[in-house]
């Protein structure tokens, strides 16, 4: 990932029991290990329930305060009652970028077809692009392997700093 400046990142998994410290939270060191390559500024790396409120706030306190150019959310993108990562997502961002979830989904339909279960959505606040991933490490794995190719590029036109996507 080329970019002018650090890549400031924040991870923030989403998890009732991860919260409470009755699982461990695997899929949010995972990111931060896949980043690795690209050296960056881990700003926060959080855990919190399946609350909408906290979810939001967390998302507006990483691009607003912290800002952070990238940030992923870890769980909370499926079925379950409790699962409103994409909710407070939505509430947060200003503009949608549907082409990185939808790319996630199409990558993951070669492995299973539950994947298009996902409700994962991604957008930009200011600008500070924020993209929400399951909760499994497994699918942490496959779903950076289809974006890690495009994120810096993405970062940095969000950043006002890209150039043309035709070169």
């Amino acid at each position: 990932m080329a970019t002018n400046r650090t890549l400031r990142i924040a991870v923030l998994t989403v998890s009732d029991k991860g919260s409470r410290g009755q699982r461990r939270d695997t899929a949010g060191p995972a990111i931060r290990e896949l980043l690795q390559g690209f050296s960056p500024e881990v700003a926060a790396a959080e855990i919190v329930p399946d609350e909408r409120a906290a979810i939001a706030a967390k998302l507006k306190n990483y691009a607003d305060e912290l800002h952070c150019d990238l940030v992923f959310t870890t769980g909370g993108t499926g079925f379950s009652p409790r699962d409103v990562t994409p909710e407070a997502t939505l509430e947060v961002i200003e503009r949608s970028v549907p082409g990185i979830p939808e790319a996630i989904r199409a990558g993951g339909m070669a492995q299973t077809p539950k994947a298009m279960l996902s409700r994962a959505v991604a957008g930009i606040r200011g600008k500070t692009l924020i993209i929400n991933l399951s909760g499994s490490e497994k699918a942490v794995r496959e779903q950076l392997a289809v974006i890690l190719p495009v994120l810096g590029h993405a970062v940095e036109t969000a950043r006002g700093e890209g150039g043309e996507c035709g070169r």
